[in-house]
């Protein structure tokens, strides 16, 4: 049995666990904190104050980690390009709410610009310098591809724009986008591994790092990973599902995602159509369920579980 993938997740969580107490008291200095919306969740507005940005060191950790391995493994760079190209847009965004204090962050045309380039480079270097086929593997086929031709461009930008927004909404809870992600990540782990399709290094570096990061993440958090980190998450995601020809399987094993994406559409479109009514008591729907009664830790715990599941079901569809 070879081992060698347990190491990139042994050091990317040494990194991640070693940069804690030395990344928060630096953020806290800095004065990275988290605003909570007035109109949010009640028992939310005592995280006022909690340093953001934590994503730094989930992709410091990913980044040194996949470093290690890019001679010997080049199939994981457009991955950490995406992965990085993402995570910097959500640096700017943090950088400019938290430190210049602009509210808004980049503003949404800023902010889909950048994340088009991202996407339009990865999209480019996935057709003209890797071998890789836009074909998707169908789940439940018994291992049939689906060559959709031209229309996989278009759906490639969707794919991964979608999935990072995904990402971004689950993060509102200690620990919730983390925990989901951690265990997407392992999913694709074990598959990279089982297909040696040459990027196991990144994903289990993507473990490792969101492991470590957790121990400061979990509730209640002394950190969270703002924009910086679940843009990168996203990304990481979207361009690994990619690479291993899977990007229907981020349906399966990212529903979670899917979800909070999806409450968040519902909830303003039928806010407008009704003149100012809602559908869920809040979005995206975690805060919904806090509204309901159910505590940060039971959301983050169901979550979590259902994530579990969906991912042994995507194992099964392969």
């Amino acid at each position: 049995m070879d081992y060698t993938f347990v190491i990139p997740v042994l050091v990317a969580f040494g990194l991640s666990v070693v940069m804690g107490p030395i990344v928060i008291p630096i953020l806290r200095k800095m004065k990275m904190k988290q605003t909570e919306r007035v109109e949010g969740v009640e028992s939310h507005l005592k995280k006022a104050g909690t340093p953001t940005m934590g994503g730094v060191m989930i992709l410091a950790s990913i980044v040194i980690t996949s470093l290690l391995y890019v001679k010997d493994y080049p199939k994981i760079i457009p991955i950490l390009f995406v992965t990085l190209g993402f995570g910097l847009i959500g640096f700017l965004d943090d950088y400019l709410k938290v430190v210049m204090k602009r509210s808004d962050g980049l503003y949404p045309k800023q902010k889909f610009a950048l994340q088009i380039v991202v996407t339009a480079i990865f999209a480019y270097y996935l057709v003209k310098v890797t071998n890789i086929p836009l074909t998707l593997l169908i789940p439940f086929s018994g291992g049939k591809y689906w060559d959709i031709g031209w229309v996989a461009i278009p759906l490639l930008f969707v794919a991964v724009i979608g999935t990072v927004n995904g990402v971004n909404f689950t993060d509102g809870l200690d620990g919730l986008a983390s925990s989901v992600t951690v265990l997407v990540a392992t999913f694709f782990t074990v598959v990279a591994v089982g297909t040696k399709s040459g990027i196991e290094p990144i994903t289990c570096a993507v473990v490792g790092a969101l492991l470590g990061f957790l121990l400061f993440n979990v509730y209640p958090a002394s950190v969270f990973m703002g924009d910086t980190g679940s843009l990168a998450l996203g990304g990481f995601v979207a361009s690994t599902a990619y690479m291993l020809q899977m990007p229907i399987f981020i349906i399966i094993v990212g529903l979670v995602y899917l979800v909070e994406v999806a409450s968040v559409m519902i909830q303003v479109t039928y806010f407008k159509k009704t003149g100012g009514k809602r559908i869920f008591k809040m979005a995206p729907i975690h805060h919904h369920f806090e509204l309901c009664g159910w505590s940060e830790t039971r959301v983050v715990a169901v979550f979590s579980i259902v994530t579990a599941i969906l991912c042994l079901i995507a194992l099964m569809a392969i």
